[in-house]
């Protein structure tokens, strides 16, 4: 509750707030909280987005994680703001212990999160939302230490030189929102890319610790004791110790975290400009197995049983120029390339690392049957959904949709609508369109809302269902889900504009386990259509 008081006659000032002995000119003092300012507010928005960008990595759900952390850090903030009065007395070292704590925290956040994910997030049970929690916990300690900052810079900054508060506000503002967009513009273009997620929150926390220390002891040490000087010194010490600790430790951390969520099979582990990319297996007898942003994309064991069910009805018919809309890996087309009669196969990857692994990583290739040497493959390097508003109408008898799971945030534009409708135009008056609509058995509302979506766009649709799916690690959009919840099946749908499609004619002697009438009797009546500003994953 904030305390009720009067109005201070203009020119006085609170007894704990007088001129602050500097040992510099008030104006290069004054400069010089501003710039730390500046810089604090840059390292606690790279905090925020790193837990945002991590926390999608490892639990899924974008859209979720980001509310979750902006709204918890946003109310923390402000009762850190509050709990900061009582330190005003004390604003120089109540400042410099709240950025050596806020840069040990939100130094090693990312660490403590990922360990957290990798060495317990299959335990389930209690812990089973243990990753979940520990979010919200950074998300509430960085929160309320970036809310203590402001107060106590106010305070440092009123010690220099008084003036009135509307414009000790607006200057201090004005720093702290320029150094938010530095750190924000850092975060993905500099950090994340060249240093990644862990070392780059470790540099953010050393930046930070250094920033507000040489602003305390350089500027306002002659508010503190000489046993305060030297606690914080001794503080500062620590907190760069442990970092620099743990940025020498960080790739070693990072092939054991990595192990332990992969196995120790992990043969390639490369970070693309999209995503994260993991090959396991793949020699002396082993099934590959590729890791896209730690969710399973291609197992060695079922991934000829996938990829047959998915294309091999869509290539009932005429098909001689096909669309490939996402299968950078090469399988789809594959399979597409043992159908007599094609002259041409479009592909469309966003991501080109996963093309040149499957080009040239003698396992992946192997696995592919060197498709990327036929030369009626074609790759484009782009998004799927801009690719199709490009395309002219009628371009091709076959589009298949190898894409993500519905559910992903990054995806959910490629299960709309607006993208069923421009793969509509794509197709010939005959022609067919196969989409991978996620499990059925265990995510039957996202499954037919994708059917819903489908028929909705003006398609004819026939869902489908393919089961004798390998157990193992979790392939939908929530990484947390433990191996033991992993789904046992595949959904797909097969769609044309003209006269609806027969049944997908999956033959038993393929090794298929075709339920093609199975998915009918999961149906979930009333479902809207998803749209790109209405997305219902």
């Amino acid at each position: 509750m904030i305390e009720p008081h009067a109005p201070a006659r203009p020119g006085t000032q609170p007894p704990w707030a007088g001129p602050a002995r500097l040992p510099v000119r008030p104006g290069t003092g004054r400069f010089l909280v501003l710039a730390g300012v500046f810089v604090c507010a840059a390292c606690g928005l790279v905090y925020e987005l790193e837990l945002v960008a991590l926390a999608s990595y490892l639990i899924g759900d974008s859209v979720t994680q980001a509310s979750v952390v902006l709204s918890v850090m946003v109310f923390a903030m402000g009762i850190g703001s509050l709990g900061a009065k009582r330190l005003r007395w004390h604003a120089a070292a109540g400042f410099g212990a709240v950025e050596a704590a806020l840069a040990l925290i939100g130094g090693c956040s990312a660490m403590a999160l990922y360990a957290v994910f990798a060495w317990t997030g299959n335990w389930g049970g209690l812990w089973a939302q243990g990753p979940r929690c520990l979010l919200v916990a950074f998300s509430l300690a960085i929160g309320l230490l970036i809310g203590a900052e402001v107060p106590l810079l106010m305070e440092l900054i009123q010690r220099i030189r008084r003036q009135d508060a509307g414009g000790a506000v607006a200057d201090l503002f004005a720093a702290d929102y320029v150094g938010a967009l530095v750190g924000g513009l850092a975060f993905p273009f500099l950090l994340l890319p060249f240093l990644g997620q862990l070392t780059g929150t470790l540099l953010t926390g050393t930046v930070n610790v250094v920033a507000g220390g040489c602003l305390v002891l350089g500027l306002f040490r002659r508010d503190l004791t000489r046993r305060g000087r030297w606690l914080l010194v001794i503080a500062n010490l620590t907190v760069l110790g442990l970092l620099a600790s743990a940025a020498v430790l960080v790739d070693d951390f990072e092939r054991a975290a990595r192990q332990a969520v992969y196995g120790k099979d992990v043969r390639v582990a490369l970070q693309t400009d999209v995503q994260e990319v993991v090959l396991t297996g793949g020699d002396h007898g082993r099934p590959l197995d590729l890791f896209l942003d730690g969710r399973l994309r291609v197992s060695g064991r079922d991934e000829r049983r996938y990829h047959e069910a998915l294309v091999r009805p869509a290539m009932n018919g005429p098909h001689a120029r096909v669309l490939v809309l996402g299968g950078g890996d090469g399988l789809a087309a594959r399979e597409v390339l043992r159908h007599g009669g094609v002259r041409r196969v479009d592909i469309v990857e966003l991501d080109a690392g996963v093309v040149r692994l499957a080009r040239h990583d003698p396992a992946l290739a192997g696995l592919n049957g060197h498709v990327y040497d036929d030369p009626r493959v074609h790759v484009t390097t782009g998004d799927a959904f801009d690719l199709l508003r490009g395309v002219r109408p009628g371009a091709y008898d076959v589009v298949i949709a190898d894409l993500p799971d519905p559910g992903i945030t990054a995806s959910t534009k490629l299960y709309s609508q607006e993208f069923y409708g421009l793969a509509r135009r794509a197709l010939a008056d005959r022609g067919r369109l196969v989409v991978h609509g996620g499990p059925v058995a265990s995510r039957r509302h996202v499954f037919w809302t994708v059917v819903a979506t489908i028929r909705a766009a003006g398609l004819h649709a026939v869902p489908y269902r393919v089961g004798g799916r390998a157990s193992g690690f979790a392939a939908g959009p929530d990484r947390a889900t433990g191996t033991s919840r992993a789904p046992r099946d595949w959904g797909f749908v097969l769609a044309t504009r003209g006269v609806a499609p027969g049944e997908p004619g999956l033959e038993p002697g393929l090794g298929l386990e075709s339920e093609e009438r199975a998915a009918e009797r999961t149906w979930v009546p009333g479902l809207a259509a998803s749209t790109l500003v209405h997305p219902r994953y």
